[in-house]
């Protein structure tokens, strides 16, 4: 037997499901094969925009082990398509009682084996108490070859963590100084000899195990969805590379589709995707219009028509006639490996148009993950391993600012694209489908219209712009909520400056009860608040009116040779001798502040004419709220380095505790009564 079948044999020996890894792994390739994206080896550098990131597993060809990568999927300026298969270990950190770094990482190298690597880092720590100071904290670096070994270590560590926390927790600081000084037994000095068995009861922490893998890679190399880069297939050390190529004013323009359906439902009911059928599918690719008819449905043949609600929206649409669901659904599925589009959009796709075209497809005997690459997450979200699905609904809902009663798609293209689109009143569709077809038809392509000018609009620059900063991919970005990602823009800001992850604050456990007997269900604490200097919409083309400061004006006229001389030097890198009109432009500034200071009361129209202080993202992370994990008291400030009579941070905050407390219902209540005798 050769060396390459015995790492082969030994692999599969050391991990009971290798077959199935490996078979999954074969299958994405395949997936990712059908929309054009093979995995890049090449030597010779190509330039990309990053339109997708997944995680995903290869196998080493060394030695034969499944190793976790990260697949970045690029497009080029002439669609050219490619995958990158980023190798990665995952990792997470343990901290120990202090002096018991060297001894823990040594039993735990030994316990694990070669695929786990220990290694032992200086981090900063922020729930250290005088972590200002520079105070750094060591912790114990475990990284492994893919995320399986991970989960399988971090499951064996995390109950002991929690047992030995709680333990600490009990502990007094004076009953454990008894048991070391008169012999009992207490916690173990620090640095002791300790038999191997109590050698796991000395780690007491556990950061950054729930990164997920793809944003962990993300977050140390710096790559973002939404940026060009220059990668090679393999560099160096046999690892591929991607370098940011400075591309800001380069667009990329990836394949976009957008579809929306029409189904059959019976009077007064929701379409049912058991019973009910698919009449037509109309979908955007690139500004070109689709239109897919049911003819079992539809009662006549739909010729090529123009839907142009506005001259900025065009759609002329190309019509396919087929016989009945079945030959629609497999020429959407044909039509779609054809196109190949990089971004797919819905409006509420999530939980009506791709669940009904699934539960049809697999009717007629269809597998649409098998076909298209489309299938429903654990979070009931219709994804794919290497097109982004869009569903604009989730950016109205979180973004739009538009009230809950107007985030329908007909009220949506009202206040957003500014036209009146079709609309017709669903009890009357089947009837439609018989008698007015082409009426029908208008209105199918509507919303196809609408959602994808909707979505090139507002959505698509909104959302890639958000990617460059933020370690996630586009589907992600779309959906988390706004506090998950500032936490993301964080993580990342947190990882290059050092500093360890908090793992998340949970509250006790234990049910807690107010004074008066009350459950409380949900706690924080209310203090800090950002308000906005004067609530309301300001447009541009209504007048408002502002008071000024004079000192302010004052101050920043005496200032002005010295502002534009920094700005100078700092934006445009200009010396004050390259320039021969300084003195002018400085008197044309300064008089334009004489003559705001002559009439500091002003009707004018605003620049800025909507702001909304509240959408910021900083803001929103805080929410007016400070975990308990934040507060400081007398203990904490003792042990700053800062701690002196005339430090600033010194200031009493009003905060105050704000819980929500479940109420007693008349149901609920037992009443026992006792007859005097």
């Amino acid at each position: 037997m050769s060396s390459k079948d015995d790492l082969l044999a030994q692999a599969v020996e050391n991990d009971a499901n290798y077959k199935e890894r490996l078979a999954l792994i074969r299958s994405n390739d395949e997936i990712d094969a059908k929309l054009g994206f093979v995995r890049y080896t090449g030597i010779q550098e190509k330039k990309g925009f990053l339109i997708n990131i997944q995680p995903s597993e290869l196998v080493d060809e060394q030695t034969k082990v499944i190793v976790s990568v990260v697949d970045y999927f690029f497009i080029s300026d002439m669609d050219e398509r490619f995958k990158i298969s980023y190798p990665f270990r995952p990792y997470f950190y343990i901290a120990t009682i202090d002096g018991f770094e060297f001894q823990v990482s040594s039993y735990l190298s030994k316990k694990y084996g070669a695929q786990t690597h220990v290694e032992h880092v200086e981090k900063e720590d922020l729930d250290l108490k005088d972590h200002l100071s520079g105070l750094q904290k060591t912790y114990i670096k475990l990284s492994f070859t893919s995320t399986v070994e991970l989960q399988k270590v971090r499951k064996d560590l995390m109950p002991l963590i929690r047992k030995n926390t709680d333990r600490i927790k009990k502990e007094s600081a004076y009953a454990d100084y008894l048991a070391r000084n008169l012999g009992g037994k207490g916690a173990a000095s620090s640095g002791a000899e300790v038999l191997d068995g109590d050698i796991l009861n000395q780690i007491v922490d556990i950061r950054e195990y729930d990164v997920p893998f793809h944003m962990r890679v993300s977050i140390d190399e710096k790559i973002f969805v939404g940026l060009w880069y220059d990668v090679k297939g393999v560099g160096p050390n046999r690892v591929p590379t991607i370098k940011k190529k400075d591309l800001a004013f380069f667009h990329a323009k990836p394949k976009v589709l957008a579809f929306d359906i029409e189904t059959t439902k019976l009077p007064l009911k929701f379409p049912d995707r058991e019973s009910d059928e698919i009449m037509m599918i109309s979908y955007m690719v690139d500004g070109r219009g689709f239109l897919i008819i049911n003819r079992e449905i539809v009662s006549a043949d739909i010729n090529a028509f123009e839907y142009t609600p506005k001259p900025e929206y065009k759609g002329e649409f190309t019509v396919w006639n087929e016989k009945d669901e079945t030959a629609l659904i497999r020429k959407f599925f044909d039509h779609f490996l054809q196109v190949r589009p990089n971004i797919v959009v819905t409006y509420n796709g999530d939980f009506f148009d791709w669940p009904f075209v699934e539960a049809r497809a697999k009717i007629r005997g269809f597998n649409m993950e098998r076909e298209i690459g489309f299938s429903k997450d654990s979070a009931d979200e219709y994804k794919s391993r290497n097109c982004i699905h869009m569903d604009a609904f989730r950016w109205v809902k979180r973004d739009s600012y538009l009230p809950v009663g107007s985030q329908n798609l007909k009220a949506v293209t009202k206040a957003k694209l500014r036209y009146d689109p079709v609309e017709v009143e669903p009890e009357l569709m089947c009837k439609m489908a018989r008698e007015q077809p082409q009426q029908l038809a208008n209105y199918s392509v509507s919303d196809a219209v609408s959602t994808y000018y909707l979505y090139m609009k507002y959505v698509h620059p909104f959302v890639f712009a958000l990617c460059t900063i933020i370690p996630l991919g586009a589907d992600d970005v779309l959906r988390k909520g706004s506090g998950t990602l500032c936490e993301a823009l964080l993580m990342v800001e947190a990882f290059h400056c050092n500093i360890v992850f908090p793992n998340k604050y949970t509250g006790p456990e234990e049910t807690k009860f107010s004074k008066d007997g009350h459950r409380v269900e949900s706690e924080t604490y209310v203090g800090g608040h950002v308000e906005a200097l004067e609530a309301g919409v300001f447009r541009a083309d209504i007048p408002a009116r502002f008071r000024l400061q004079l000192d302010a004006l004052q101050q920043l006229k005496s200032e002005v040779q010295e502002t534009l001389k920094k700005e100078l030097a700092r934006e445009f890198e200009v010396s004050l001798d390259q320039v021969v009109d300084f003195d002018e432009q400085c008197a044309e500034v300064e008089q334009a502040f004489d003559g705001l200071i002559a009439a500091p009361t002003r009707l004018e129209n605003p620049r800025i004419y909507h702001l909304d202080v509240g959408a910021m993202y900083p803001n929103i992370i805080l929410t007016n709220r400070l975990q308990p994990c934040a507060m400081v008291n007398e203990e904490i400030c003792m042990g700053c380095s800062y701690n002196k009579p005339d430090a600033e941070c010194k200031r009493t905050m009003a905060w105050e505790w704000r819980g929500e407390l479940s109420e007693y219902f008349y149901s609920e209540v037992s009443f026992s009564f006792i007859k005097k005798t």
